[in-house]
């Protein structure tokens, strides 16, 4: 049996799983747009979008700082950011730049200091989220805010209960568990603020999505997907028993559409950095 590093991505670089993020970006952009619109960000401002993956966040930032702004995505991933970089200069947002960052080393981060530092399920993804945050901190201008919204897995369920629907908790949370991932980050956002020596946060959001299994069965089957390479290095499961499983969930898909699937809720917190 062997075992992820702390330092992969657990869930993959391919074309379904950047299908995948672009997806569950747009879920959540309400809920994005509601905690950035918490700070009052002023047209002409500079923002960084930490982890900002498929660029859909970056696009929601461009909006409100309007063409005088400047902001900045960071991802790891260079091949997602190249792809964001041209989906927003090609809807006109040119404002917008890409830097290929690991946040956790010590590249510089380009252009800061930011009137807001923003960061979407980035925590989840890193092996020492304490550091992490502390160099956001360290790029976040005096009167200027960090943002972190990050995922509690455990509300995510069917009710009613489905047997294959604790299969993929199961497989899921034990891949997420077993690569170093704490599936607890968003409720523990407070306290990682506080652990990176910026005291409580200003104020906080949870968001959830509740829908009929018709329609989130989709997002479901397709984390289990991209967990799967993982899941079955770790031993959790097999390709034989995962296909299996794919095609009698698919059945309950199709079978009890109107159950209902509850997604991770999604955590946010702020905090403004004092003017001294």
């Amino acid at each position: 049996m062997s075992t992820a590093t702390e330092q992969e991505y657990v869930l993959g670089h391919t074309d379904q799983e950047y299908q995948r993020l672009r997806a569950q970006a747009r879920v959540w952009e309400e809920a994005t747009g509601r905690l950035i619109d918490q700070v009052q960000l002023a047209q002409g401002s500079r923002c960084l979008d930490a982890g900002c993956g498929p660029g859909e966040t970056m696009r929601l930032l461009a909006q409100r700082v309007g063409p005088a702004g400047d902001v900045v995505g960071v991802d790891i991933d260079a091949a997602l950011g190249a792809q964001a970089i041209e989906m927003l200069h090609g809807a006109g947002h040119h404002q917008c730049s890409f830097a290929p960052i690991d946040l956790e080393s010590g590249e510089p981060i380009p252009n800061g200091p930011f009137d807001l530092v923003y960061a979407r399920l980035l925590l989840f993804h890193v092996s020492d989220p304490v550091a992490v945050i502390r160099r956001l901190w360290d790029v976040v201008a005096p009167g200027g805010h960090l943002i972190v919204h990050d995922y509690d897995l455990r509300t995510t369920d069917v009710l009613p209960s489905l047997d294959t629907m604790e299969e993929c908790r199961r497989v899921v949370l034990g891949a997420f568990t077993g690569a170093g991932r704490d599936i607890h980050t968003g409720h523990n956002l407070p306290l990682l603020l506080a652990r990176a020596g910026l005291g409580a946060p200003d104020g906080a959001d949870v968001a959830g999505r509740l829908e009929p299994l018709r329609t989130g069965g989709a997002m479901l089957a397709a984390v289990f997907r991209s967990l799967l390479p993982a899941a079955i290095a770790m031993g959790l499961t097999t390709a034989e028993a995962a296909e299996c499983w794919r095609e009698e969930f698919a059945r309950d898909v199709r079978d009890h559409g109107g159950h209902a699937v509850l997604w991770p809720l999604l955590i946010g917190a702020w905090k403004r950095k004092d003017v001294r």
